[in-house]
């Protein structure tokens, strides 16, 4: 049995009110490939819609001729072809009626669009413009129409758990070069929702009133570091959550210390003869992995230098001391001991580990949140999401605009739904 292009193409991408009138292979013309040309053609037994109330309306007069790039077939480029008519609508007077496959005035049509997107989300942005013989500009554009229709038909309902953190993004260190990252972190659903430049008190208020009160005030857990202004945001307008701080950003704060006690110590012991100072060679990141994951030869370093009571065996112990504090599963007793841990660390007369110790203490009830939470929520989920956003960052080789990284990271992150009007998945 033989089947003509034409009943494919009818059969794959229906346009009601309109059908394939013939279908031509354009050989190659200069710089231009050979590509088919599907000339569509206005319904007879159908009358014309209006663009903005779908009515029906009687033809005005016809526009000239337009072409939209449509999915490619067999490596062929495939382009729509029609000259659309201008109606007289009764409400919104003359028009250009309305056509299914075509978004406003772009010049790829709703399925390209689509088709685009989903391997943009596989892709670079680059990567998919070349193997498809489009440009970048069409791409980004069609990335940005499925974000933009995606968060518009989003659900919000049913989020309990919130997640607020930052990243740097770019080159430096000031404040345009960070953004404020609000992500869903229920069991059921982990995603982007909502993401602004800086990471100040007004982007996080921006943040959480993109999301709507409604969500906010069905919030139960609310995770973040200890950055002030996010505390402060939080306490005022999520009050009601149980806060809990982040683990992994406290394991980095002692991972920190640990290393200012150990370049202070090799910096005091630098030309000096004898074993203190052989003791601290190469062992940075020794100190700086968790002490159970340390095996061998390794391992026997740092017991030799926990037993030489030097200051950086000192403050690796407190270190790793401090890791029991996340095993307990009682309020009362992980409040002893954070109470005993802090008092030691003041005690050590190592001055980062103090520093720690009273941040530790400064915000002791937020702290406890986590066990009260019976350690069902954290941020390694943000972080695991961080990581991904980094990943995104890397494979397009950077972002020329905030625009454009915004929407990527609610591309590939926000599992924002599609426009469910085709009757077959591309990829």
């Amino acid at each position: 049995m033989q089947i003509q292009i034409k009943a494919v193409f009818n059969q794959c991408h229906p346009l009601p009110g309109f059908v394939a009138a013939d279908i031509r292979m354009i050989p190659t013309q200069g710089r231009q490939a050979a590509h088919l040309e599907i000339r569509l053609a206005a319904h007879a037994g159908r009358p014309a819609r209006c663009s903005r109330c779908q009515a029906p309306a009687p033809t005005f007069d016809h526009l000239r001729p337009r072409t939209w790039l449509f999915v490619p077939l067999w490596n062929y480029i495939v382009l729509l072809l029609y000259a659309a008519r201008r109606v007289q609508c009764p409400t919104h007077g003359v028009v250009v009626e309305h056509l299914p496959w075509s978004e406003g005035k772009r010049p790829v049509a709703r399925a390209m669009m689509l088709f685009l997107a989903q391997w943009a989300r596989r892709l670079s942005w680059r990567e998919t413009a070349q193997m498809f013989h489009t440009s970048w500009e069409n791409v980004f554009r069609s990335v940005a129409w499925v974000v933009a229709w995606g968060r518009a038909h989003r659900e919000l309902s049913g989020i309990t758990a919130l997640g607020v953190d930052e990243i740097h993004w770019g080159r430096g260190k000031k404040a345009a070069q960070y953004l404020t990252v609000i992500y869903q972190i229920d069991a059921h659903c982990r995603r982007l929702l909502w993401v602004g430049p800086r990471r100040t008190e007004q982007t996080l208020r921006q943040g959480l009133a993109a999301l709507g009160p409604e969500v906010v005030r069905g919030l139960r857990f609310v995770c973040s570091d200890m950055w002030r202004p996010y505390l402060n945001v939080l306490k005022a307008q999520a009050g009601h959550a149980l806060h809990i701080l982040d683990r992994f950003h406290i394991a980095g704060h002692l991972n920190t210390a640990v290393d200012e006690v150990r370049r202070a110590e090799t910096t005091r012991w630098r030309g000096a003869a004898g074993p203190q100072a052989g003791r601290l060679k190469k062992m940075r990141w020794k100190l700086l992995r968790r002490g159970k994951r340390v095996r061998g030869r390794a391992r026997a370093q740092l017991q030799a230098l926990v037993a030489s009571k030097q200051a950086t065996g000192r403050a690796w112990l407190l270190k790793e001391t401090f890791e029991h504090f996340w095993s307990y599963r009682s309020v009362t007793w992980a409040k002893g001991f954070l109470g005993a841990w802090t008092t030691r660390a003041l005690r050590s007369r190592l001055e980062p580990l103090r520093r720690v110790a009273r941040m530790l203490r400064n915000h002791e009830a937020l702290l406890l949140n986590w066990f009260r939470a019976k350690g069902e929520f954290s941020n390694a989920v943000s972080e695991g999401l961080n990581n991904k956003i980094r990943v995104v960052t890397r494979r397009s080789y950077g972002f020329r605009t905030y625009d454009a990284m915004e929407t990527a990271l609610y591309h590939t992150l926000g599992k924002l739904p599609e426009p469910d009007e085709f009757t077959h998945r591309f990829c």
